[in-house]
Order: structure tokens, then C-alpha cells, then sequence
């Protein structure tokens, strides 16, 4: 079995829901990039220019840096790695550049065979509908599915926090950052590939468990 998974995929693609379920499913540790950055960006020194230019592309949907979002990423595994079994990647690698980083550190710890990659395939109409009716948890950050038995909740059944919608899930935006994802974040499918590490394609238009279910058929 894989130390290390990305799920790759575009806005609303559910990476982050699959990504709970399969490191609860593997006792591996749900890694969420998006998490890490808007952490460091709320803890950030605000008289920073720099950090708070990079804020506000990313606000806006916009990829950030990837040096600073590389140099985020591997601080925080380092972090974590001695006291995990293996990481499920949820939003990492979202450009060439900050996945040469990220897999030359990984590779160093668990070796390239240990590596794989799963897209999660799913369109901008579809991606735009879920988007703009996401709702996360204040506390963890848990996503609440986008399905008729959670409509009506109003407190997160993981942890019990507030449920919130982001600013980042406005139409707009989310179509901004699917054309920024097609840009950007799918060409790192292919860098995968060429590279020789295990890639996997799993169809993100069904149900979450069918979902789930074929991507634990794909490893």
C-alpha cells in the first residue's frame, strides 16, 4: 500500500471529503494545503507586503507563490511525518513548479514506489454548482456534502462547530479558479505520469461513497 496519495482535482471535485474518508479508512493523516495557507495567512504579520500581496491573489482565487506555498507544505510535513503512518494530499501539487518540490522532499522519506496520484475527473458546470452551495465547518474545516439529508443541519456532525459558507465560493470565483486549475493544477497529472508514479482516474460526477469506493478499487 501507498505512504503517500495526492487527490487531485478541480473545485468541488470533493478531494477534501475523500480525503477524510480514506485516511480514516487507512489510519493515514488528511493533509489539506488550502487549510495550511489560510492558517499561516491568518497568522501572518500584516505589515508584511509580500505575504499580504499574496494574500489577496489568493482571496481572489488565485494561485499563490508556489515557493511559498512549497515552503508551507514541507514545514508542515516535517511537522507531522514522524508522528503519522502515511498522508492523504487534498489541494497539494496545484502547479508544476510546487510539485517538483513537494515529491523531490517526499521521495527523500518514502521512496517514488510509495507514491500515488488519483484525479478526481469532474466538470466546470458541475464544479461551479457544488461550489456555490459548499458549506465547511468553522472549527476544522470538515466539508459539508452538498445533499439533500445535510441541508437542514446547523452544526457540523464531526466536531460540532458552526457551519459556514466561504468567500472563496462566490459563482465567480469558482469559475476563475476552475480555469486556473486547467491551467495550472492538470498539467501536474501528466508530470506524474512522466515520472513514472502510479496515476489514477476515478469519475467525480457520483455519489460520494460510489466515489470513495472506486478510489480505494484504484490503489
Amino acid at each position: 500500500m501507498y505512504k503517500v496519495i495526492f487527490l487531485i482535482g478541480p473545485p468541488g471535485s470533493g478531494k477534501g471529503t475523500q480525503a477524510e474518508l480514506l485516511a480514516k479508512e487507512l489510519g493515514f493523516y488528511h493533509f489539506e494545503i488550502s487549510k495550511v495557507i489560510e492558517k499561516n495567512f491568518k497568522e501572518a504579520d500584516s505589515s508584511d507586503k509580500e505575504i499580504s500581496h499574496q494574500k489577496e491573489h489568493w482571496i481572489a482565487g488565485e494561485l499563490i507563490h508556489p515557493e511559498l506555498v512549497s515552503s508551507w507544505f514541507i514545514e508542515e510535513v516535517e511537522l507531522l511525518k514522524d508522528k503519522v503512518s502515511g498522508f492523504v494530499f487534498s489541494g497539494s501539487g496545484r502547479n508544476l513548479k510546487e510539485i517538483e518540490e513537494e515529491l523531490g522532499y517526499l521521495e527523500k522519506i518514502y521512496g517514488q514506489e510509495n507514491i500515488a496520484a488519483v484525479e478526481i475527473k469532474l466538470s466546470e458546470e458541475e464544479s461551479v454548482k457544488r461550489n456555490s452551495h459548499r458549506r465547511i465547518c468553522s472549527k476544522n474545516r470538515h466539508p459539508i456534502p452538498n445533499f439533500p439529508e445535510y441541508a437542514d443541519i446547523k452544526v457540523c456532525p464531526e466536531d460540532g462547530s458552526e457551519i459556514i459558507t466561504r468567500p472563496l465560493d462566490k459563482p465567480e470565483i469558482i469559475k476563475e479558479r476552475y480555469k486556473v486549475y486547467l491551467q495550472e493544477t492538470q498539467p501536474v497529472i501528466e508530470y506524474f505520469r512522466q515520472n513514472g508514479y502510479k496515476v489514477m482516474e476515478v469519475n467525480g460526477e457520483q455519489p460520494i461513497e460510489k466515489v470513495f469506493q472506486d478510489i480505494k478499487l484504484s490503489l
